[in-house]
């Protein structure tokens, strides 16, 4: 059985390594090629998925890492920033579209039961989509990135209790107060769990945490994994939980070293999800459902973006906000399949629209994939038409991505020393380090840092290194100089670039990679001992005069260090 589901599972994988060769040959967004593997590899073509539930078990935990690597990147201040329009927008998207939904269902001829539940199937936007998507463009801190994940935070918690309510009346209960209370309960015993972690318990375990990669590594996947599955287990989304548990750590030290930890595993694990989401769009009715399906795909690629962007400029946002945000939740949620699927097999309603949303599913999150990529050309092609959706006064987006003009790489080795002519140049500065013991002693001097290894080519996205105008390296590996030295000629060659070496030799390669200026710390040191001698001889009481001032020099930086 093992062997079958390895065999199975590297299939699938290879057949989507095929039809991504393809797509990226005709260069078509990667995930409409995962998504069209499904659909090769489902019963509606070859039917090779035999193992589904081990292909849903990774499906969910790359489901669990996208979320978690996004709540990373959010924070209180960001969730009090957008709650208000997050909150808006969610609760009025899904009353209006399943209203609008409704209608236009009762018009195709479905009975009372079947529209409501095709009304509420398009009210709500696929978390998983968007959140790849904006990950892939790398917008997911900019003001419409976080208003989106806000409101498809509000509608996960809304579907959870459809779900409820869809379960308790298949059982002949119905969706009580007191199941609203339990759920309310519930969320308040989980929240105040996690906000006692982030307050009381993860400030004194941060050394621990972060000084080891290995283990923060396993950390992050453990803590992600353990409270999203504990919030599914509690009746909600594991979206939700695994969101929760990144915004837990979004204000710790190491949350951007977490991130960029977890991003290949994420980008293997939500193949696999995107897959399965294929193999579940069984077609076989197409045919009778296409006329149906294709009005109501364009219902959802119009109407859900009107509705976004109708609250979003009667609250005063930009027109341009409002259109990217707006377009972001042009397509129908994963949740659709799972809430049709319960209701098919309680018999309210039948396979037809199943089927039906199947296909709407299918077109919607194909062309919303495209919509999403290219927004800011479709802005460009719309932005006459869209000034009826911009007030007077309107709330500007303030760009978050800061930018350093002289970034400092390392602490250990003359850093101290670094900051002061930083100080003194009276420019904004940033310091680069991994050790979590210099990180404390940056953070009790309220030094702005960042953590993180400078391999990374997301950390140096994040520090913005291509608009530096001074970088400093104090590391003293070759082999990472000589990579930051390639790098900073390619994207930013007016920029100076400071290293060091142990050798004459390293130096030289140092210089031909593009490096400003290196440094060799043993002749530094020995031609500033010459300059000494041929100065003051061999007096020896001028030599206990320099010792006595390096000996003060080199007790202020034992004084720092004391701060570790």
């Amino acid at each position: 059985m093992q062997a079958a589901s390895f065999t199975e599972l590297s299939l699938l994988i290879a057949i989507g390594v095929l039809i991504s060769i393809f797509m990226r040959a005709i260069r078509q967004p990667l995930i409409i090629g995962y998504i069209i593997t499904g659909v090769v590899v489902g019963p509606t073509v070859f039917d090779l998925i035999k193992s589904g539930e081990t292909i849903e078990v990774f499906a969910q935990f790359g489901i669990a890492l996208l979320l978690l690597i996004v709540g990373l990147g959010l924070n209180p201040r960001v969730i009090k920033e957008v709650g208000k329009i997050a909150g808006l927008i969610g609760v009025g998207k899904v009353i209006i579209a399943t209203g609008v939904g409704y209608g236009v269902s009762k018009a195709l001829g479905y009975d009372d039961t079947a529209s409501v539940f095709i009304g509420i199937s398009l009210s709500f936007s696929s978390t998983i989509i968007i959140l790849k998507l904006l990950s892939d463009k790398k917008e997911q801190n900019r003001l419409y990135g976080k208003i989106a994940i806000g409101f498809l935070l509000v509608e996960d918690l809304i579907a959870t209790l459809v779900l409820i309510g869809v379960a308790a009346m298949g059982r002949g209960s119905g969706f009580s107060v007191y199941d609203l209370q339990t759920l309310v309960l519930k969320s308040v015993l989980l929240v105040s769990g996690l906000l006692f972690v982030r307050w009381l318990v993860l400030p004194r375990l941060n050394r621990m945490i972060a000084k080891s990669q290995e283990f923060l590594f396993l950390f992050a996947i453990g803590w992600g994994l353990g409270i999203a599955a504990l919030f599914s287990k509690a009746g909600f989304s594991l979206e939700i939980g695994a969101l929760l548990a990144g915004v837990t750590l979004a204000s710790q030290p190491y949350a951007q070293e977490i991130a960029s930890r977890l991003k290949p595993l994420r980008d293997f694990f939500i193949v696999l999800f995107f897959i399965s989401l294929g193999s579940h769009l069984g077609l076989s009715q197409i045919s009778t459902v296409l006329p149906a399906a294709l009005l109501l795909s364009a219902l959802v690629l119009v109407g859900n973006p009107l509705i976004v962007m109708s609250i979003m400029g009667i609250s005063g946002y930009t027109k341009k906000t409002s259109f990217k945000a707006g377009i972001a939740g042009a397509q129908i949620s994963e949740f659709s399949f799972i809430l049709l699927l319960l209701a098919t097999q309680l018999d309210q309603i039948s396979t037809e629209v199943l089927s039906l949303i199947t296909v709407v599913a299918l077109l919607t999150i194909a062309v919303s994939t495209y919509v999403i990529i290219y927004s800011d050309q479709l802005y460009v092609l719309f932005e006459r038409y869209l000034q009826l959706f911009e007030r007077r006064k309107v709330h500007r987006e303030h760009e978050n991505t800061k930018h350093y003009e002289l970034v400092l790489l390392g602490y250990q080795r003359g850093g101290q020393e670094f900051i002061k002519v930083f100080k003194s140049l009276k420019r904004s500065y940033v310091v680069v380090d991994y050790d979590p013991l210099i990180i404390d002693t940056l953070e009790s001097h309220q030094e702005p840092y960042v953590y993180g290894d400078v391999t990374d080519l997301e950390l140096l996205d994040e520090v913005n290194l291509q608009h530096a105008r001074l970088i400093v390296s104090t590391i003293s590996d070759f082999a990472i100089n000589d990579f930051l030295a390639k790098w900073l000629e390619g994207v930013n060659p007016n920029a100076v670039f400071i290293c060091s070496a142990d050798t004459i030799e390293q130096a030289a390669e140092l210089y031909e990679s593009g490096a400003s200026y290196v440094m060799l710390p043993h002749y530094i040191g020995t031609e500033k001992m010459s300059s000494f001698i041929r100065k003051s001889g061999l007096r020896k009481v001028e030599f206990r005069h320099y010792r006595e001032k390096h000996l003060a020099y080199l007790q202020t930086h034992l004084d720092a260090a004391a701060g570790l």
